[in-house]
Order: structure tokens, then C-alpha cells, then sequence
């Protein structure tokens, strides 16, 4: 997966791309999510009609493995203390009057390798990350544009959801499937939503569902995950639409390499660094999907709130929904 031989740049690919820097301020940490003030906020609860809720986080040390990007691990998570711990001839355990016991455990885990948010600082090009400020404010932690402002902002607006895998028919996008904005489009019409500004846009390929049905070996050979595409048309779309926040259930949110240019996740660049359009990726939105299928009822009040890792590049994330 590496650089292709003839790939340019991405600062050359991105000559012309659209910045947002400055925007909110040059002190700006969150970005896009500045669009979705209180307006966008009860606008959002307009679309809360059953009263259903679903969340869309994918589990956490699944013993199938977890859907994580080649490099890194899901999470191993170990029992400290439990019943056993107080057997006979064992030490460390408590010794509480009234005699109560309890489980304890811990977790080593990527803060990238469950249902996550991306902090904006995550991917840079040229020594610049989101709204300018130089990349080596990422040496040993992100003490900017980390993860931390978005848990401390949270995140609610109108969701919709485009079901691109049921648009196309298909129980999962095929390796490297590509669609663009035109398609999110059709498929919205088809499905009689309409994607409006300032939308939180949630995009299903159906990548999660097909991670859980094969082995690991399946799924990461010739690992290229089905997505979005670039092009200048599609970067612009997401700005004219003041996306504040891309939810998918891909691992990274894009076809993991552009099949025109051969860059490696353009996208992340284009949108997030420049843009400052927030990324949400590994989410599981298969219920959802069926429920909005079911009743023709594609938009809802969309939640959610990243862990508060203090200069965190990422955090894991269970977001809620309600229509």
C-alpha cells in the first residue's frame, strides 16, 4: 500500500483544494463541527419520531478480531481481578469488611482501532496540520487540533444515512469500489431523503458486515476498502454542503487508494486537514440501516461524543442515534 511509483505529491494533488483555515479563528481546533450550532442542534431533534435508539459502535476485543487499518491491533483486554482471584492460596486479592468481591480488568488498545473519531490533527501534508499549525506540534502528543476539543464540544445534528450498498444492491461494496458525491446523491433520491447543509453524512458500504462474515485473512488480502473517490468536484460538494462530520463504516472513510492518481487517502487530506470536516470511521450501521429501510425514514437526531484523551490523535466512540 505504500506510494505509487508515479503518485504526486499530495501537496500537488491538492494545489487548488479548498482550505478552511482560519475560518473559525486561528486558535481553531474543531473545525467543520462549528456548523453545527443550536439551530443545527434542534433541527436535528425535528427528526426524532419513534423514539427508537441505536448505537453504532462495533465491539471491542471481539473474538472474530476487530476491523482495524494493517499496522495496527485490536484491543486485548485482561482480567486483574475476579472471583478467582480470591481461591485459596492466591495473594493480592482485597480484603473488604463485609466481605465483597469484584472484577477488574484493563485494556491495551489503538485509540484508532475501534469506531473512532479522527482528531484533526491526525494526517498532514507539507509540515501543516489543520488551520495551519506546523506538524511538529504533534511530536510526543498532539497539542493541537487533538481529539480532546471535539469530546469537549461533542457532536449533534440531523443525520442521514445513504445506504450505498442496498443502492447498488449488494450485501457489501466490492474491494476498491468507488462511488462519488453524484452517486451519494442518486442514491438519496432513491431512497427519498434529501442530503441538505450542514447534515452529519453517514454513508454505509456495508464493509462491516463483510469484515464479521470472513476471516481475517479475507478480508486484508489485497487490502483496498471500497469508498469515496477524489476529485476537486467532490471536495468541493463537501464544502459548498458545510459537511461538518463524514461517519462511515469503512476503516478509513475512503477507497483506501485512489485508483486515478495512486495517492494513498487523498481524502483525509482534502477534507479533514484542509477543510477541517471531522472524520468518523468503523461504525456499524447495519440495524440502523434496516430500520430506516423498513419505514422509508433515512434522517434522525445523530450523537456522539469521542473519549477524552487528553493530546489523543483519535478516541473510540459509541454514537447514538434516535429517530
Amino acid at each position: 500500500m505504500g506510494q505509487h511509483q508515479d503518485a504526486p505529491g499530495m501537496g500537488e494533488l491538492l494545489k487548488d483544494s479548498p482550505k478552511n483555515w482560519g475560518k473559525w479563528g486561528d486558535d481553531d481546533e474543531v473545525g467543520a463541527l462549528n456548523y453545527l450550532g443550536t439551530d443545527e442542534v434542534l433541527r436535528g431533534t425535528r427528526y426524532v419520531k419513534s423514539g427508537e435508539v441505536f448505537t453504532l459502535q462495533v465491539p471491542m476485543g471481539h473474538p472474530h478480531g476487530d476491523p482495524v487499518f494493517p499496522g495496527r491491533e485490536g484491543t486485548k483486554r485482561v482480567n486483574v481481578l475476579d472471583e478467582s482471584s480470591w481461591d485459596e492460596g492466591r495473594e493480592g486479592a482485597p480484603d473488604f469488611a463485609g466481605g465483597l468481591h469484584y472484577a477488574d480488568d484493563k485494556a491495551e488498545i489503538f485509540l484508532q482501532g475501534s469506531s473512532q473519531y479522527d482528531a484533526l490533527g491526525h494526517v498532514w501534508y507539507d509540515d501543516q496540520i489543520w488551520n495551519g499549525y506546523d506538524a511538529r506540534t504533534t511530536v510526543g502528543g498532539n497539542k493541537k487540533a487533538s481529539v480532546q476539543p471535539i469530546a469537549e464540544r461533542g457532536v449533534v445534528g440531523r443525520g442521514v444515512l445513504i445506504d450505498i450498498a442496498r443502492y447498488r444492491g449488494k450485501k457489501w461494496l466490492d474491494k476498491g469500489e468507488t462511488f462519488t458525491h453524484l452517486d451519494l446523491q442518486e442514491a438519496a433520491k432513491t431512497q427519498g431523503v434529501g442530503i441538505e447543509k450542514r447534515d452529519i453524512l453517514l454513508i454505509r458500504t456495508g464493509f462491516m458486515t463483510y469484515f464479521y462474515s470472513v476471516s481475517g485473512e479475507e478480508f486484508y488480502d489485497n487490502f483496498v476498502e471500497p469508498g469515496l473517490t477524489y476529485s476537486p468536484e467532490l471536495v468541493e460538494w463537501f464544502n459548498e454542503m458545510e459537511i461538518p462530520n463524514l461517519v462511515t463504516d469503512t476503516i478509513a472513510n475512503e477507497v483506501t487508494k485512489d485508483p486515478v492518481s495512486g495517492v494513498m487517502l487523498p481524502l483525509h487530506c482534502a477534507l479533514m486537514r484542509n477543510l477541517g470536516i471531522v472524520l468518523t470511521e468503523i461504525c456499524d450501521m447495519d440495524k440502523l440501516a434496516d430500520a430506516c429501510a423498513a419505514d422509508g425514514r433515512w434522517d434522525f437526531l445523530y450523537t456522539a461524543a469521542p473519549l477524552n484523551i487528553v493530546e489523543g490523535t483519535g478516541a473510540p466512540v459509541n454514537p447514538v442515534v434516535l429517530r
